[in-house]
């Protein structure tokens, strides 16, 4: 899997448990979810910007 689908697939299964924690209401679902969503969309950015330098770079 390439970094880009992994990345993608992280804040996707964070976006799942943050709304299996707000269904059931257990917070700590919820805080997990948000923090898995916020990394994996970190990392997807920094994808674009290694993606872009390479892009200028080259």
């Amino acid at each position: 899997m390439s970094d880009t689908a992994g990345n993608k697939a992280e804040e996707i299964k964070g976006k799942a448990k943050e709304a299996l924690g707000d269904a059931t209401g257990n917070e700590q679902w919820q805080a997990e979810g948000k923090a898995e969503k916020a990394k994996g969309a970190l990392k997807q950015a920094g994808e674009k910007v290694k993606d872009a330098v390479k892009g200028v770079k080259d």
